[in-house]
């Protein structure tokens, strides 16, 4: 969902008067007249904002959104309130809200103050006033002379009084196209992964069959639980000390409130600490019961440290809950561990209030900042409410009351409490590998809070898509925190559904916001009322508040944003899937959950595939190279702040622009990536280029150094040549080079002449002198080389020791010179 824009359109059907408005005035102004019936559309079933399988079953035309003063259509499906623009027919964010997330909704009249003017000209206004478990109330307001009010009450009544979980929209629509795998299957791969089984892969089969009691040296996985019969509230599978065995567990299972033993909730790859969770023990009023095998179940968890000559690491026993609160539930048999029994234990208390004060100070904080909002549910703007006493007036003293009301809300106070503990527990793991017990009363509230939250801290996987998802299935799901009860839902009985509460309150006037009610009128509010509720808290919402800290604190270390945060609330407020219905792990199974609605995870990430990398529920700071490891926030950096994408997109609809921000920003980040591609594409050619260059460089070198000896061979060879011409002419024999490399030796004897030719390859001299015999005859009869058969020893004749030595060496020389296959022509002259 996106944040409301204040519309600048007008009712058709309302007439503003010239008169200057005022602060105690400001709705006397408003002159109804009837709608027009005809000229709305009957029929609204071929809306495109219309889900699958979503159908109408009640319509009011002429309706009021008061909070931005837009006219429009209201229609009631069943699935939510849907408020169409009068012009447009496009929803409208601010009215629009689903069904169950409505926490209850009031009837208002608003009688005009009774003048000459108004008296006959301005009947009551009748008003609807939805308050929404996601921090907005909405107003609507309905035409005078009409029961459309009444008819639409009514229909809300038929609508949201669901007996039976079935009865939710989310199996009217089905597993769609997001179907839900077995949370069974995820649960066991996460396990897999802490226990450094990553390459194992949960199948049905495996479960089926009982086989997946995976373990390591110090922890395992036991199907004790499969059939829920230990503790139905727990998951089918639970990690445990491989030291104890099954029947222990069950001993020890006796001594915790609901069967909630100590179990595993994240060990640590490295040094072994682990962080367990559990409920309280049953101590008694005294505080003097004990249970041994409760006992050696805790001290398991303080395994030798490594590195340390066996060296037994320390235990912490977190208790989430104010001491006196703990001692306090000794009376009904509860309470807290003693650190004499438990061996190198010590006991710390947190203060975390339970869910009746998490409860009233949402509630407060909604209401401020209904009051103090841009725009609040009485349409009217907190700069001119009180004649602009408020904000506007520009009165510190005022200033600082407001503040001080959102002090007295409580609610960041909560937060950093919840903060202060998560980061307590997260540095004895990360700095001590110490091992930390978490516990409360019950084990599925403030215990699965602070548990979640330090596993996000120190494990830098669960803060990623998928790690986040295995880390609500594993702490929030799994083990049982009610969602049912927690949210508002029905359950599987139908004896715990949650009833819409109606209020009804008398005409009256309000000289400042409609929807407020004195201390006296709010002591009025019916028993069905969600405050009177016992199991209805915002647990959930105020740890994604806690998780919205430390993104503000750590931008670049979630792979998530806060836009993703968002519409993750949203559609967990509307059931609109079934992953977090019911109780427990049990209750869904039973209901066949998976099978028979869709689910949440599927949705998101088929919204992501859609955007890309640019899709806003990516974080474009996200830089996992660089938090790759536990985050440890310092305690100055602990002080909570309101979350402005979810606190203030209803009531201050201009604050939170950093929608607005976040979109320039993911739009520069594009551009830096297409620009960072382009530079990496640029540094690959000009590393291919370089290579080139570089390799024509030593080829360049190569050919110089060729060149440079080829040219010195060649001086020695013009040498030897001369030496070789001028050893042969001293025989009295002639030397002729030719350009093409042949030699030629003529040897004179008085009027005759004998030519000899030396071959230019050594397979010719060899050819040549293999044939000479048979091939060659001498040509002069006087030739001293001439046998008597009339051939030719040239150049083998031994007749002239001296002949025969010279031409030894001349036939070296001019081999070793043919071999370096060099002319006489290539060279120049020097």
């Amino acid at each position: 969902m996106t944040a409301p824009r204040n519309s600048s359109r007008r009712l058709r059907s309302l007439r503003y008067s010239s008169e200057k408005m005022e602060g105690t005035g400001s709705w006397d102004v408003l002159e109804w007249t009837k709608p027009d019936q005809a000229s709305w559309s009957s029929s609204f079933s071929n809306l495109d904002c219309l889900l699958e399988s979503e159908r109408i079953t009640f319509e009011c035309c002429g309706v009021l959104l008061i909070n931005t003063g837009e006219a429009g259509t209201l229609l009631l499906t069943n699935y939510r309130i849907l408020f169409l623009s009068e012009g447009t027919r496009d929803p409208v964010p601010l009215g629009t809200i689903p069904l169950v997330a409505i926490e209850k909704f009031n009837k208002t009249v608003l009688k005009a103050h009774s003048s000459r003017h108004h008296s006959t000209q301005n009947p009551p206004k009748r008003l609807l006033q939805v308050t929404g478990k996601d921090m907005r109330i909405i107003v609507y307001g309905f035409p005078p002379g009409t029961k459309q009010r009444r008819s639409l009450v009514d229909a809300l009544l038929r609508c949201s009084n669901t007996e039976r979980v079935w009865d939710l929209y989310a199996f009217t629509c089905g597993p769609s196209n997001f179907g839900n795998t077995n949370p069974k299957e995820r649960l066991l791969n996460e396990y897999f992964r802490l226990l450094g089984k990553g390459s194992s892969r949960a199948s049905m089969n495996m479960i089926e069959d009982g086989s997946f009691s995976v373990s390591n040296d110090f922890w395992r996985i036991t199907d004790l639980n499969s059939n829920y019969n230990l503790c139905p509230t727990y998951p089918f599978a639970l990690m445990v000390p491989k030291s104890i065995s099954d029947e222990e567990l069950t001993l020890a299972s006796t001594f915790r409130a609901k069967c909630r033993l100590p179990v595993i909730s994240w060990c640590h790859p490295g040094s072994g600490a682990v962080i367990a969770r559990s409920s309280q023990p049953l101590v008694g009023l005294m505080m003097n019961m004990r249970s041994n095998f409760d006992e050696k179940l805790v001290a398991s968890f303080c395994t030798q440290l490594s590195g340390h000559k066996g060296a037994p690491r320390k235990l912490y026993i977190a208790d989430a809950r104010p001491r006196k609160n703990a001692l306090a539930n000794g009376a009904m048999g509860g309470g807290s561990e003693s650190s004499s029994n438990y061996l190198q234990s010590e006991i710390v208390f947190f203060g975390i209030d339970n869910i009746h004060a998490m409860r009233e100070s949402f509630s407060r904080l909604r209401d401020y900042l209904d009051m103090h909002g841009t725009t609040s549910s009485d349409g009217t703007s907190s700069f001119l409410r009180h004649g602009g006493w408020t904000w506007g007036g520009g009165n510190l003293s005022s200033m600082s009351a407001s503040v001080s009301l959102l002090g007295e809300s409580g609610w960041l106070s909560h937060i950093q409490s919840i903060l202060a503990g998560v980061a307590w527990i997260a540095a004895r793991v990360a700095m001590e590998s110490a091992s930390v017990l978490v516990h409360c009363s019950d084990g599925w509230d403030r215990t699965t809070q602070l548990v979640s939250l330090a596993c996000l801290l120190l494990d830098p996987y669960y803060r990623t898509f998928a790690g986040f998802q295995a880390l609500i299935e594993k702490d929030w799901l799994a083990f049982g925190h009610p969602f049912s009860d927690r949210i508002g839902m029905p359950n599987v009985s139908g004896s715990g559904s949650f009833e819409l509460p109606i209020q009804s309150s008398s005409a009256s006037s309000f000289p400042s916001s409609p929807v407020r009610q004195t201390s006296g009128s709010a002591a009025t509010q019916s028993p069905g009322s969600s405050h009177g509720l016992n199991n209805y808290s915002p647990i959930f919402l105020q740890w994604v508040d806690c998780v919205s800290q430390l993104m503000r604190m750590y931008p670049c270390a979630f792979e998530f944003s806060p836009t993703f945060l968002v519409d993750f609330t949203d559609c967990l407020l509307s059931c609109r899937f079934g992953n977090f219905l019911c109780n427990s792990e049990k209750e869904r199974q039973e209901c066949g959950i998976s099978d028979a609605s869709g689910c949440l995870w599927a949705y998101l990430t088929d919204l992501r595939s859609l955007g890309g990398t640019s899709h806003a529920h990516r974080n474009p700071l996200y830089d996992p190279s660089r938090y790759n490891g536990p985050l440890l926030p310092p305690a100055a950096a602990l002080a909570p702040t309101l979350w402005p994408q979810f606190h203030l997109r209803w009531a201050c609809p201009v604050e939170p622009d950093a929608a607005e921000t976040e979109v320039q920003c993911r739009a520069m980040t594009v551009k830096h990536l297409e620009m960072k591609k382009g530079k990496e594409e640029a540094e690959r050619k000009v590393d291919a280029l370089s290579s080139t260059v570089e390799s024509l460089n030593e080829e360049l070198r190569k050919e110089r150094n060729i060149s440079r000896a080829a040219k010195e061979s060649a001086k020695r060879a013009i040498r030897e040549r001369g030496v070789i011409s001028r050893a042969v002419q001293s025989l009295g024999c002639k030397v002729n080079f030719t350009r093409n490399g042949d030699c030629t030796v003529e040897v004179e004897d008085g009027p005759q002449r004998c030519s000899h030719s030396i071959p230019q390859k050594q397979t010719d001299v060899s050819d040549s002198i293999s044939s000479a015999s048979e091939e060659k005859v001498c040509e002069a009869m006087l030739c001293p080389l001439r046998a008597r058969e009339g051939t030719c020893r040239w150049p083998d004749a031994g007749c002239c020791a001296q002949t025969g030595s010279q031409f030894v060496g001349l036939k070296a020389n001019f081999e070793a010179f043919d071999k370096l296959s060099i002319y006489d022509s290539y060279f120049t002259a020097e």
